[in-house]
């Protein structure tokens, strides 16, 4: 019955998403169709690289904490709607600016673009872009505006250039929450909760019109460590200090390109015909050839790096397991983490004799309780047969920090999102919708609690009493796991839990992470702990058949790059879908989640 709310919420939207998709499909023809399968006989032509080649580095280029989809199966959306830069993982992007560095083909590097990238994941790729500058070959950054997070990252660059007309915004971090409360009262839809920990902020967007003091405490910490790690890194990069740059922030941080160059943010202000004769001239490039001049981009490269490694690798194997997105019970898919998906990853490298060691890259805000409490029974499981060591990405927390409590050593970044030891339970009931509407039920049972998931009525004292007692059981067992797993005083557990979120650096020095580092470092430790000299990686869980692949693509990628995805409406319609798409989601069976909040979003 609690399902039948969650269903309802999702399928008018999502049904509207399906209709558009289908009617796009048939506008395309069966023409498109046959080009695809065509396509997809062939092999993909191995990329090559020219001599005196520019590595072009497209900033919205996606990077997952996955494997991405490889194969024919990937020529159905660059047939279909144009898509050419296919996503690559973060560790092909850091193995491939690493080979960059060293490649005599390769003789410098061109960023441009915007990423809405997390910040973990941004500060690896910054790490890798230091490392490549280190070998002397230029980094040339170039666009018409660029927001925080792309600054952090371009401002590494030898040369900086903004547009003359562009805009660079730096003006501050903001963490903002959608709440649903009054709108769930005004359609007379009751919402109840369970919770244990008072910094548990996951259930206030249903049930409050504003953040908690708790919750602004936290939030206002953790945005207060993020901006610092932008400010010290990016004044070290232009010469300048946080101070300064702190001070343009409290301005108005909205620099057109001008103000940009007086204040040193960039180092010049031109047009990109300009910039393009800088590319040619760096690559011996006649300017009678118009655009051109030898190129090659970051993801075509990675694919050119993953054979050249593969070809050289040998040795034992580690193996890289990626956890990315939100958890579920059952089976997994791109950006959600599916149990049953998870543990099967788990048990095959865990008694794979060639694997001697294994990387579990998480990046996940959490979700389901069951779901989490499973998967963090595979780790322990594998952790006592081979060496076991967590990366942790962009989110590390809640469910995603529990399934990473049982590896023998934890790295997580400076911006890594973490903690969130808490339980959560959402109960909704549409007694006043339905009465409104003349709906009403009627009950028989044979047992006082048998209705106790009913969607009809509120929970009385009784029932929220006995379901809140099994929140603070999946507390107390959370915070044994921790305390033991951590060896840290269950006191002192209990204390930095609470539900309460970390950035990487503090959960350090609390002691729910050992070292600060990336996946790199991760993979470092992984070989040393099994005592190995030399390695070849694997990753888990493999990449989607050619069949997924089809299905998602035509159902679920291509009604984002339909022309209308462009407009503002079309665009908020679809972040709403994509915020309500959660509610089907929620599927632990005893309805409790160790998940972070829905609607927050930090910009």
């Amino acid at each position: 019955m609690r399902d039948f709310l969650k269903i309802f919420l999702a399928s008018a939207l999502g049904t509207f998403a399906s209709l558009v998709a289908l009617i796009a499909f048939i506008g395309l023809g069966a023409g498109s169709l046959v080009v695809y399968l065509l396509a997809s006989t062939s092999t993909d032509v191995e990329p090559e690289v020219e001599d005196k080649s520019i590595l072009v580095y497209d900033l919205s280029l996606e990077i997952l904490d996955s494997v991405p989809p490889s194969g024919p199966g990937i020529v159905l959306e660059e047939t279909l709607v144009g898509a050419s830069n296919r996503a690559i993982s973060l560790r092909a992007a850091l193995d491939s600016i690493a080979q960059a560095a060293e490649d005599d083909s390769i003789v410098g590097l061109y960023l441009h673009g915007n990423t809405s990238e997390g910040f973990a994941t941004l500060k690896e790729l910054r790490q890798a872009l230091e490392t490549f500058k280190q070998s002397g070959k230029p980094i040339l950054a170039y666009d018409l505006a660029w927001s925080e997070r792309d600054y952090y990252l371009t401002s590494v660059a030898d040369t900086l250039v903004l547009n003359a007309a562009g805009i660079l915004e730096f003006n501050g971090f903001r963490a903002e929450t959608q709440f649903l409360a009054g709108a769930l009262q005004k359609y007379g839809i009751g919402v109840q909760v369970l919770r244990a920990g008072r910094y548990k902020s996951a259930v206030e967007p249903f049930i409050r019109t504003e953040s908690s003091p708790e919750d602004r405490e936290q939030t206002q910490a953790l945005l207060a460590d993020l901006w610092q790690e932008i400010l010290k890194t990016t004044a070290e990069s232009r010469e300048s200090t946080p101070e300064e740059l702190q001070q343009l922030a409290d301005q108005g941080g909205l620099l057109m390109a001008q103000d940009a160059l007086d204040a040193g943010l960039v180092d010049r202000v031109s047009y990109f015909d300009e910039v393009l004769t800088d590319l040619q001239d760096l690559t011996d490039t006649e300017p009678d050839d118009g655009d051109a001049f030898p190129q090659i981009s970051l993801s075509a490269y990675s694919r050119l790096v993953n054979q050249r490694l593969a070809s050289k690798a040998k040795g034992d194997t580690i193996a890289i397991v990626y956890a990315d997105g939100e958890i579920i019970s059952g089976q997994g898919s791109p950006g959600i983490i599916g149990s049953a998906t998870l543990t099967k990853a788990l048990r095959k490298v865990r008694l794979d004799d060639d694997v001697k060691a294994v990387v579990l890259r998480v990046n996940s805000p959490g979700g389901g309780a069951s779901a989490s409490e499973v998967i963090t029974r595979e780790v322990e499981l594998t952790s006592e047969v081979k060496p076991v060591v967590v990366s942790m990405g962009d989110f590390a927390a809640s469910g995603g920090y529990m399934i990473s409590t049982q590896a023998d050593k934890i790295f997580a970044s400076p911006g890594t999102i973490t903690g969130s030891i808490g339980v959560f339970g959402l109960i909704l009931n549409l007694k006043e919708v339905a009465n409104d509407n003349g709906v009403t039920w009627d009950v028989i049972k044979t047992a006082e609690y048998a209705d106790i998931d009913t969607i009809s009525r509120p929970q009385t004292s009784k029932e929220l009493a006995l379901q809140q007692a099994v929140v603070d059981d999946l507390y107390d067992r959370f915070i044994t796991m921790v305390a033991e797993s951590r060896q840290i005083a269950r006191e002192k557990v209990d204390d930095i839990a609470q539900g309460r979120v970390w950035t990487g650096v503090d959960a350090k020095e609390i002691g729910l992470v050992d070292e600060l580092g990336g996946l790199n470092d991760a993979v470092s430790a992984a070989a040393e702990q099994a005592e190995l000299e030399q390695w070849r990686i694997e990753e888990y869980p493999k990449p989607r058949t050619l069949e997924e692949q089809i299905f998602e693509n035509l159902f679920g990628q291509l009604i984002s790059h339909l022309p209308m995805g462009a407009d503002p409406l079309t665009q908020e319609f679809q972040r709403l879908r994509e915020e309500l798409a959660v509610i089907q989601l929620l599927t632990d069976p005893r309805g409790l989640y160790t998940r972070l909040s829905f609607t927050t979003e930090i910009e």
